[in-house]
């Protein structure tokens, strides 16, 4: 068995992810992971699906999905790969306040200076107003009082707020 990276952009409709995940099963791939969201009226989505198909047959499948030229659609092998089992504790930040250029790459730099792994992260602007959700991982070591005073510098920085909470397990 394989696994097949696959990506679909582009202009929003009805249908998209019943046609993917329709051809998909069609060539027998398993639907492992996936997400899926729009972005400012764009559709965008990736799976990894696991089969015997090859790429080209995938692709194959896939190339009606982009005829009209108004999606785009990727395939890639990629190696298997065991998930690493939690060492430290899942945790939810949030960010909020009037947009500006370098949010993100400040807040998710401070996460990683501290070793977390950002495992999902999505962002909105409504008007001027800026909104990061992440969700992160955080090594066992990590000292999470000094990771809030430092995002809390950060965040006053960027005249942003800023917060870490705890995940609940079945949030995530």
């Amino acid at each position: 068995m394989t696994l097949h990276a696959i990506t679909v952009l582009g202009h929003d409709r009805p249908g998209i992810i019943a046609e993917t995940t329709g051809r998909l099963a069609g060539l027998g791939l398993n639907l492992e992971d996936s997400s899926m969201t729009l972005l400012r009226g764009h559709f965008a989505m990736t799976l990894v699906c696991e089969g015997d198909a090859v790429d080209a047959d995938i692709e194959s499948a896939l190339a009606p999905l982009a005829a009209d030229g108004s999606l785009t659609v990727t395939v890639r092998e990629v190696p298997a790969e065991q998930a690493a089992a939690a060492a430290g504790s899942s945790w939810v930040l949030s960010v909020h306040g009037g947009d500006r250029p370098g949010i993100v790459s400040a807040v998710v730099a401070v996460v990683a200076g501290v070793g977390g792994n950002i495992t999902d992260l999505t962002t909105r602007l409504a008007g001027d107003l800026y909104l990061l959700v992440a969700e992160v991982d955080l090594p066992a070591e990590a000292d999470v009082a000094g990771l809030e005073r430092e995002l809390a510098d950060v965040a006053a920085d960027l005249g942003v707020g800023v917060s870490l909470r705890p995940a609940d397990t079945d949030e995530l």
